[in-house]
């Protein structure tokens, strides 16, 4: 039997992921982490087969993507150690990506684990593992617990679903993302695909100094958030392609 020879391949695949390695990213949000729940429930669905862990992080309409994607990753990862971390890093990639681009987010690439969240965050997630509220005990004004109380019991009532039940799951993503906003200070944030909180100043401020504010804000908001997803996006591309073209140099061999 001829010997394989699959080093070109993964080597081709190093050189993706070390392209969009080198992008420079700034501080992410929770979500953006390998300690965040995104990524918790990629991880689930990989280990099961099972994409409906994660369908609820992304809105219907990306449903597709996603499952393009989990179908690719799972039949590349059988082929061997390597190749199943390289396709679960770039799962975790496009993941992370439409999940916040359905957030109006920018992307900014997976932070590794370890990476500071804030602690607003960090209480949030306690308490619904403890369910109730004393982790944001000196944490938040008193005014706003009210509002903290409403969201926080919103999630609670959410929070019990099936995990085959996209629909419920994206209830209580909903809700989860409005509260953790919430505990942030983000007000504005009203959960997945909302606007951008200068839209919102834009919207309920009568000044036209501020509404003019708010504009260019919005614009460099926008700008800033499009600037990671073109080369994350030719990394893919050049990832795919390598797993194609290897998968049919693969097979040549076989024959």
């Amino acid at each position: 039997m001829k010997k394989i020879k699959m080093p070109k391949v993964f080597g081709a695949a190093l050189i993706s992921v070390a392209i969009a390695a080198s992008i420079p990213t700034m501080a992410g949000a929770h979500c953006d982490t390998m300690d965040g729940p995104v990524i918790h429930d990629a991880q689930k669905a990989l280990e099961t087969n099972n994409i409906d862990y994660i369908l609820k992080w992304v809105s219907e309409e990306d449903e597709k993507e996603v499952k393009d994607a989990f179908d690719l990753v799972m039949k590349v990862r059988s082929t061997g150690p390597e190749s199943q971390d390289l396709a679960d890093q770039y799962f975790f990639q496009n993941l992370v990506r439409i999940h916040r681009a359905g957030e109006g987010a920018p992307y900014t690439g997976v932070q590794p684990e370890g990476t500071p969240v804030d602690e607003a965050v960090i209480a949030a997630d306690k308490s619904i593992e403890a369910g109730n509220l004393d982790a944001f005990e000196g944490l938040i004004e008193e005014e706003r617990m009210p509002g903290l109380e409403e969201r926080f019991a919103r999630v609670l009532e959410t929070k019990d679903f099936d995990v085959n039940d996209v629909e419920a799951g994206r209830d209580y993503v909903e809700a989860y993302v409005q509260f953790t906003h919430y505990a942030e200070g983000e007000e504005h944030s009203e959960g997945h695909g909302t606007e951008s909180g200068a839209a919102h100043v834009e919207g309920e401020t009568a000044g036209h100094d501020v509404a003019v504010e708010a504009d260019h804000g919005d614009e460099n908001y926008k700008s800033i958030s499009s600037l990671p997803i073109i080369p994350w996006s030719l990394a893919g591309v050049f990832f795919i392609t390598t797993l194609i073209f290897g998968g049919a140099h693969f097979r040549k061999v076989h024959k």
